[in-house]
């Protein structure tokens, strides 16, 4: 999995100071590994943005000011304002090589269903799940392969393969994905693609 770089700077804790640092226009946040003393952070928010403004599961490489250390983790939580939607904060977890740990991975619809070309709906139910690997399992989306989907049928977690390494925290009969048939029209019966329906754009919601 790529990793992607983040610098960050020390910072002194409590309320006024976290404050102050957003009235600067700063984030606060915190790195924190079982065994280690947390680390306090302070990074611009345009640095944060493609850890946070994203449905992939990333790798971060922290990089601390005025210590090369090397820390990979994940993001664990991020907070944003209620009235202005500004980050207020955020969690880094500790990656040790070697140890398992428990992140959320989001799913990735790819493919043109046949049976929303043929009419019906996508339905994707399922986002994200929670599950418990080693970091050289980690990835940053499972993709759904949806092109042999017919209406009425459904992709569920146990359908999948390659996924070994994962450890799901829900039942694996969950279902991911659904095509729902249309409430009107004959389309019941189309299960294979005709001339009038390869036109059709697929409906897909990622």
């Amino acid at each position: 999995m790529r990793e992607i770089e983040l610098k960050a700077k020390t910072r002194d804790t409590g309320k006024k100071a976290s404050a102050d640092y957003r009235r600067a226009g700063l984030v606060p946040g915190v790195y924190y590994l079982k065994g280690e003393e947390n680390a306090n952070l302070l990074c611009h928010p345009l640095d944060l943005r493609d850890i946070v403004y994203t449905q992939m599961t990333r790798i971060v490489d922290l990089q601390l000011e005025g210590d090369n250390k090397k820390r990979l983790c994940v993001l664990k939580d991020v907070r944003f304002d209620p009235v202005t939607d500004k980050m207020t904060h955020f969690d880094l977890l500790g990656v040790v090589e070697g140890q398992k740990l428990n992140v959320e991975i989001p799913f990735k619809l790819t493919g043109q269903s046949i049976g929303v070309r043929n009419g019906g709906k996508m339905q994707h139910v399922l986002h994200k799940v929670k599950v418990t690997c080693l970091p050289k399992d980690l990835v940053e989306s499972i993709e759904v392969d949806i092109t042999n989907l017919k209406l009425g049928q459904s992709v569920a977690i146990k359908d999948l393969s390659g996924l070994e390494e994962l450890e799901f925290g829900i039942s694996t009969d969950t279902v991911i994905c659904h095509v729902a048939r249309p409430r009107v029209g004959g389309a019941d019966d189309l299960d294979e693609e005709t001339p009038e329906t390869a036109e059709a754009t697929a409906e897909t919601e990622e």
